[in-house]
């Protein structure tokens, strides 16, 4: 049996006019299925991330597309004081239950799970004092904000509250597929997914939607073999659809760097290693480090 499932994974905003991309709860679970709990973190994201954060000097940390709760419970695990929020509910459900099932561990029953949107970040999250040491935007979460105008006013709104939960002297990290590459061959770079393994994977088609003869929007199909809920039955096929924006890296670096409102230090990496425009290496992601440091 083939399920089709044309969902997005989880957007972090609640934009006018978005369909419910969870509506019947199956996708939020063939996408908890697809990334897999903390155990299928690969190790260089696992200690990749938690070196930054310790490097920096993070002790808050404010996941802002938190989906499952995945990371977050990653960094719980290593000691941050974690706040997370999505803006799906039935994705959220999963981080409540793990929460709920640890509530005895001291730092599970500190960590704060709230529903909340990009575009309302900052009357939807109680900011300590003059922010988080650390927010993280990782997994290509904001690709998934489409353009609806087609002026980037969402993206550039979106941004700004992102970077106006980092207290001064604290860190942005977000990400995104590496879009440039994407476009320019019209499939995805050869390299392996660098932050999680799953054996799920079928098949994955890519295709670009144009609009005014602009790239608008870049789409994965992804086929998967998903296992039955129950005891009984036998794995079936479940389609999905992802659809990003896409990010070229130095716009986006642009967009970045306006949305801190003041001086910062910006460190872009390809898949967690220093990046250098015209390398050999062909990053699938591309990381962007932003410190505040006016």
């Amino acid at each position: 049996m083939v399920d089709s499932i044309y969902r997005t994974r989880s957007l972090g905003v609640a934009a006018e006019g978005l369909p419910d991309q969870y509506a019947d709860g199956r996708a939020a679970r063939v996408w908890q299925l697809y990334i897999g709990d903390t155990r299928s973190r690969t190790a260089e994201y696992k200690n990749w991330l938690v070196s930054v954060l310790r490097g920096h000097g993070c002790k808050t940390v404010l996941d802002v597309a938190c989906g499952t709760g995945v990371d977050s419970i990653m960094l719980v695990e290593e000691g941050f004081k974690v706040t997370s929020v999505d803006a799906s509910d039935k994705m959220l459900k999963y981080a409540l239950k793990e929460r709920w099932n640890r509530r005895k561990e001291a730092p599970f029953d500190d960590w704060v799970i709230e529903e909340a949107n990009w575009l309302t970040l900052s009357q939807d999250v109680q900011k300590p004092g003059e922010g988080f040491d650390a927010v993280i935007c990782l997994g290509n979460s904001f690709a998934h904000l489409p353009d609806f105008k087609g002026d980037q006013a969402v993206h550039k709104q979106a941004l700004k509250n992102i970077a106006s939960m980092v207290r001064p002297g604290g860190i942005l990290v977000i990400d995104h597929r590496n879009y440039d590459y994407i476009l320019e061959t019209g499939c995805a770079p050869p390299g392996k997914n660098i932050y999680y393994k799953s054996d799920l994977t079928q098949d994955i088609t890519t295709s670009v939607l144009l609009v005014n003869n602009k790239p608008n929007m870049v789409t994965l199909d992804y086929t998967l073999q998903v296992p039955p809920e129950g005891d009984d039955g036998s794995p079936e096929l479940s389609q999905f659809r992802l659809s990003y924006y896409p990010h070229l890296l130095e716009p986006f670096t642009e967009l970045l760097k306006k949305s801190v409102h003041g001086p910062c230090e910006h460190t872009v990496l390809g898949d967690f290693k220093p990046y250098k425009p015209g390398q050999q290496y062909i990053p699938c992601y591309f990381i962007h480090v932003l410190k505040k440091t006016g």
